[in-house]
Parts: structure tokens; C-alpha cells; sequence
């Protein structure tokens, strides 16, 4: 999960940049962009105008029907995960970090989704259940499903209003549009398609994303590593900027440099990454996360729905290369001086890597192709804010409104709510843009908001899935013990440099973190631990409320294990292709050692 990627884009979703020095980056679009943008528009209404008739019934609007193949569900996974943070933050990180955000790739994303794929798609799709709550609910009672459905409502709306008010920010700095209007358009946008074709017509928008990320981003690489004499001069560039950070070589190696916190500009040692990153974090967010797993349940059968984490791996792993590489020639060039590239700098001289993208698209990129790219960057925000809303609407009716309010609403019923939801999720979203518009710290607070759920509420599926002991009182309880660990963990530590408050010490600062990086990845490993050990605990003080005939289909142990279809070529069986995926990471890690 790329949660602590948030950080590098504070200033977009807090407020205006605090650039004192250096020329604003301001893109000047000629009539041919403009077109792109126009027919970009229309193609997304278009496909959500097409795909109306197709919508049905309730699993049609929430589900796709469970009908589509394994690469289409593949692509909208990594889709709805291409979001503002993504494509912005790891740009941003590349330029702060340097090569050591690939770790989001590698460590943090892989092994979790071929995890997903091989082990908990099976749970999830042969349950049948309809969300992640709804799995919830099936495996341990009401209460543990209530408790993740509100919390995972809260957080998708809340998040779609933070890239929301981040495009309408930046494209209000980049192109001088009106603020208010750039809500109104996104928001109508998003919610035309969605209101018409559901889920189906999310995860085809997010497809057609996918495809315009690497059109918009490839160039500029191209461009870039051309410009500065290729991965060698990058590697001059990036040595010589890290020589004078007092760190030599820190941004041109993935590993090397994380034996000790000092020695790395992320300020952590390999086991907080690997640990708070690469296990709890990661998994917590790729196998518990309904946004992307709502993606792999709408396949067509088990073998499509496993292998669309699997599939969605491949690109993944290579797309450090799109989003990473540019802010590291960004920070090169930047480094480099003269007037290589215009990236607006504070007071004391520090550059704005929120600006980074849009500062090598004014760099490198003539009419038309700044078209291009400049769409991929607004299809990556829309993106995010469809998927937050689709997997908003979904559990919503399904959780909460049919679970508690009208139980025996019809299916048409259902589908009238989802589209109500659709409406009323982007109006709370456009109020909770408003609201960032007004705090200089609301991506810091929605980072501890996801590293409080998802921490803990990974303890609960694993002992849920593996353990079949584990009980509803332990899974309730354990998941409020977890979360008030990093509460505390959280008011009693500190980044160094930062005041106490929204970034913690409330309490009593008893520790110091080089950075607040270093600080959430053990604040996720105490939410695990609080959580899994309670959990642990209450379980086996509790009698079980779930017989081992209720428990089929939902525990490891007494589930029926997928085999892959005989005489299936190699790329069809998820075994097989789960562990070539993890093969070729592991290379990737050990090329830039």
C-alpha cells in the first residue's frame, strides 16, 4: 500500500505551496490539448452511456454481474489504485527518496497481491459475500462487520474529497482554472458514469486510465533520461545530490543504504520496512482493502478472479519505471541548476516535489502531447475518486443500509440506493474537499486514519482465515485494542523537527523518529500486534459463535482448495504464475541493490 506516500503531497491537499523562490509552474495549453481533454470527457460519459442498458439488477450495478474477464478486472485493479497519491505522490517520492520508493513496488505491493490472489480470493469469491464487511460478518457476527463497513464508508468518501480538492488545487496553480469549477466538473463527471453503468463502467474508465498513464508518462521518461545523457548521467546526477545531503549514494540504491535510519533519506532501517511496510501495511491494504478487492470479485469465475491480483503484478512491478523515474530526474536536474527545469522552491530553498510532475510536463512536453499528458494526470484523480465511490455506494446499501435500515428492500430498490449513494457519496466528497481547503495537515490526519484501520484489521482476517478459533467478541475487541495501540503509540512518539500535535506527542513524547515515514511504519507494526495478540487472547476466553459447518468456505483449514483446470497453459494456473511473479521481483531487488 503506498499509505505513507500520502506525506509528499501535503501541500497540494493542504492549502496553497509555501514557494517563496523559483518560477511557478504554469502549463500554457494550446486548442489541440484542449480537444484531448474534450474527447477524453466524452469517451468516459460515453462508455458509462453505453453500459446503462447493461444494468439490471443489483449485481449488475455493484457487482458487474460477476462477468468480466481476468485482464479487464487485472487492469481495474491496478487502476482504481492509480489514483492522485499514486501517480503524484510517487513522483514526488522519487524526488524526495530517490530509487528507495521502488520499496512501495517490491516490497510493499507484490507479495501482498500474489498473497491475495493465491490464498484469500478463494474466501472471498466462494463465499459469495458482496464486500469485505459482508465477509466479515459471515466469518465472526454483525458488530465486526458494522465496525469496518462505517469505518471503510468514512474513508473512501474522505479520500475521494482529498483528490478531489487536490486536482481542483492543481489545476487552479497549473492552468489558473477556477477552483469551484474544477469541483463541479470532476464531480459531474464521475458521477454521470458511475450513476449509468455502476462498477462495470468504473472499472473500463479505469482500463482506459491505465492505458493513459502509460501514454502520458513514457515519453517524459524517454525524454527525461535523454536529456540528462541517459541512466548514467541520472546516476552522476543522483550521486552528486546525494553526496551533498550527506548521504552518498542514498538515492540511487533500493537496499544498500538501509542498514541504518541515518543513512537513508526515508529514515528507516530494513526491518521498520520490511515489517511496517512490507507486511502489515501491504497486506493490510491489498487483501482487506474492498476498493481493490470489489475489482477481482466482479470476474467472471474463481480461476479469472485469482489471478486478476496476479495479473495486475506484471505491470505493477514495472511501473516504478513511469511514476518514480520522473522525480528522480526532476531532482537531478534540479540539482544540476541553471534553468534545466523550472520546479518552484521555499524559502529555504528546498524544492516543491508536489510540482514535479507538472513541471517536466511544462519542461519537455510541446502542445498535443501536453494534452496527453495532462489528461493521464486528471484521469488518475477522477480515478481515485471513482473508485473510493463505487466501493462507497456497494457497501453502503449492501452493509448498512439493507443490512440494518431496510432489510427486505428488492433488488430494484437496492439499485435505486446505490444510485442514490452514488450522489450523496460525491456531495460529501465535494463538502470533505471544502474542509481540506481549510487545514494544512488533512492528508497527515487521513494517513493515521488508514494506518489505524488497516493495521489492525489485517490481524483480524489473518487469524479469521487461518485460525478457525478465532471469535466474534475476539475480532470486535481485537480490532478497538489495535486501534487504540497506535493511538497511543501514535501520542508518544515524534518525528524529529516537527511540534507536537496532528504528527504526535499528544501524550508524552517518550520517542523520536528520524522521519514520519519511519514513524508509521512501527506504528502499523504495534496496531498489528495490539490487535492480533488481543485477538488472540479474547478468542480463547470466549466460546466460539461459529460451528466448523458455518465455517466453510471462510477458514483455510476446513475450505476446499482450488485446483487449476487441467491442461491449462502455465499463465492460466495462479500457482504458477504467482511464483514467477515473486521470481522476477525478487531480480528487480537485487538489480538495484
Amino acid at each position: 500500500m503506498h499509505i505513507s506516500l500520502l506525506a509528499p503531497v501535503l501541500a497540494v491537499a493542504g492549502g496553497s505551496p509555501a514557494v517563496t523562490g523559483g518560477n511557478p509552474v504554469h502549463l500554457q495549453l494550446a486548442w489541440v490539448d484542449y480537444l484531448i481533454l474534450g474527447l477524453y470527457f466524452v469517451f468516459v460519459l460515453g462508455i458509462g452511456w453505453i453500459l446503462r442498458k447493461y444494468i439490471k439488477t443489483s449485481s449488475d450495478f455493484f457487482e458487474s454481474g460477476r462477468s468480466l474477464p481476468a485482464w479487464i478486472c487485472a487492469l481495474g485493479f491496478i487502476g482504481a489504485n492509480l489514483g492522485a497519491q499514486e501517480v503524484m505522490g510517487m513522483a514526488a517520492s522519487g524526488a524526495k527518496y530517490g530509487i528507495a520508493t521502488s520499496h512501495f513496488y517490491w516490497v510493499g505491493a507484490i507479495p501482498a497481491m500474489v498473497f491475495v490472489g493465491i490464498f484469500m480470493m478463494p474466501f472471498y469469491y466462494g463465499s459469495k459475500a458482496r464486500s469485505v464487511p459482508e465477509y466479515l460478518k459471515l466469518r465472526f457476527d454483525e458488530k465486526t462487520r458494522v465496525f469496518n463497513a462505517a469505518s471503510f464508508a468514512f474513508m473512501t468518501v474522505f479520500s475521494s474529497g482529498i483528490s478531489m480538492h487536490a486536482l481542483a488545487l492543481l489545476l487552479q496553480a497549473v492552468l489558473g482554472w477556477n477552483y469551484d469549477l474544477c469541483i463541479v466538473l470532476s464531480s459531474a463527471i464521475v458521477l454521470i458514469y458511475i450513476y449509468t453503468g455502476g462498477l462495470t463502467s468504473a472499472i473500463y474508465n479505469e482500463v482506459l486510465q491505465f492505458f493513459l498513464i502509460v501514454l502520458g508518462f513514457l515519453p517524459l521518461v524517454l525524454l527525461g533520461l535523454n536529456d540528462i545523457g541517459g541512466w548514467d548521467g541520472l546516476m552522476t546526477q543522483l550521486n552528486g545530490y546525494s553526496a551533498d545531503k550527506g548521504m552518498p549514494g542514498a538515492w540511487s540504491h533500493s537496499w544498500a543504504h538501509m542498514g541504518d535510519a541515518t543513512a537513508n533519506p526515508m529514515g528507516v532501517e530494513w526491518f521498520g520496512l520490511i515489517m511496517g511496510l512490507g507486511f502489515v501495511l501491504s497486506f493490510g491494504y491489498w487483501c482487506t482493502d474492498f476498493l481493490v478487492i470489489q475489482r477481482a470479485m466482479a470476474a467472471k469465475d474463481m480461476n479469472a478472479a485469482r489471478r486478476t491480483p496476479l495479473i495486475a503484478a506484471i505491470p505493477k512491478m514495472f511501473f516504478p519505471a513511469l511514476v518514480i523515474l520522473p522525480g528522480m530526474l526532476a531532482i537531478a536536474l534540479f540539482h544540476k541548476g541553471g534553468t534545466d527545469l523550472a520546479l518552484p522552491v521555499d524559502a529555504n530553498g528546498t524544492p516543491d516535489y508536489n510540482m514535479v510532475v507538472p513541471a517536466m510536463l511544462a519542461k519537455y512536453f510541446p502542445n498535443g502531447l501536453l494534452g496527453v499528458g495532462l489528461t493521464a494526470l486528471m484521469a488518475s484523480f477522477m480515478s481515485g475518486m471513482a473508485g473510493n465511490v463505487t466501493a462507497f455506494n456497494t457497501v453502503w446499501t449492501y452493509d448498512l443500509y439493507q443490512g440494518h435500515i431496510n432489510k427486505s428492500a428488492s433488488d430494484a430498490h437496492l439499485v435505486k440506493v446505490g444510485r442514490i449513494t452514488t450522489v450523496v457519496g460525491l456531495l460529501i466528497s465535494a463538502a470533505c474537499a471544502y474542509l481540506a481547503r481549510q487545514f494544512n495537515n488533512i492528508m497527515d490526519m487521513l494517513q493515521l486514519v488508514f494506518g489505524f484501520v488497516n493495521a489492525p484489521l489485517f490481524a483480524i482476517f489473518l487469524l479469521g482465515m487461518f485460525w478457525r478459533r478465532a471469535t466474534g467478541h475476539g475480532s470486535f475487541f481485537g480490532l478497538l485494542i489495535g486501534t487504540v495501540s497506535a493511538m497511543i503509540f501514535h501520542g508518544l512518539t515524534l518525528p524529529v523537527g516537527e511540534a507536537v500535535g496532528i504528527k504526535g506527542g499528544w501524550i508524552s513524547v517518550q520517542g523520536t523518529f528520524t522521519s514520519s515515514m519511519a514513524q508509521n511504519f512501527w506504528m502499523a507494526i504495534c496496531a498489528f500486534v495490539g490487535c492480533f495478540v488481543a485477538t488472540a487472547a479474547i478468542s480463547l476466553a470466549t466460546k466460539p459463535n461459529r460451528t466448523d459447518d458455518e465455517l466453510r468456505g471462510l477458514v483455510y483449514s476446513l475450505t476446499e482448495k482450488p485446483k487449476d483446470e487441467h491442461g491449462a497453459p502455465w499463465y492460466a494456473k495462479p500457482m504458477a504464475l504467482g511464483a514467477l511473479v515473486l521470481a522476477a521481483t525478487l531480480v528487480l531487488n537485487i538489480i538495484f541493490w
